[in-house]
């Protein structure tokens, strides 16, 4: 039994990826010079990822039938985060982007550009955000209630004086 079980499985590397169909599909160089064609990529469900040419797969040839294999599982030691602390998760790239689920209920998150599209609203609901860097906006932002775009002043004075703080709750 033990030699049919190495029999059906296969340590191989990626050669080509194919993620535009439902099922992704790999081109793999296997032991001894073999090389398959449209290997079946199987994914955890709610996560894909396109492997880069050089990652390791293992792959399962059911019934020892060489003419149809899928790929199990894909790891890439070229990328992988190192020095995680047991219980972490983390997802990466080869670009250095990363997401991190850190030990004390911390979630790191880097990259070049975040993009956050959400057709509805975002919300946070935190007692503290902090920024380190300018903050943008295409339209109005409301703090206590104030708008920053069209709230009136008292006290105005006139030439170059300055007036009094805005007047609250005219947003």
């Amino acid at each position: 039994m033990k030699n049919g079980i190495a029999n059906m499985l296969a340590r191989g590397v990626v050669a080509l990826g194919n993620s535009a169909s439902k099922l992704q599909s790999l081109q793999m160089r296997l032991l001894a010079g073999e090389v398959k064609d449209n290997v079946e990529h199987l994914e955890p469900y709610g996560f894909t990822a396109c492997p880069l040419p050089g990652a390791e797969a293992l792959a399962a040839f059911i019934g020892n039938d060489r003419s149809h294999g899928v790929v199990v599982v894909v790891a890439d030691r070229r990328f992988r985060l190192q020095g995680l602390k047991p219980g972490e998760v983390a997802l990466y790239t080869d670009e250095g982007d990363r997401i991190h689920f850190k030990r004390g209920r911390i979630l790191d998150i880097e990259t070049e550009t975040l993009n956050i599209k959400a057709s509805a609203s975002v919300n946070f609901d935190t007692p503290l955000i902090t920024s380190t860097g300018r903050i943008e906006s295409q339209g109005d932002q409301i703090a206590a209630g104030i708008s920053q775009i069209n709230h009136p002043h008292g006290d105005v004075q006139p030439g170059s004086g300055q007036s009094g703080p805005p007047l609250g709750g005219s947003a």
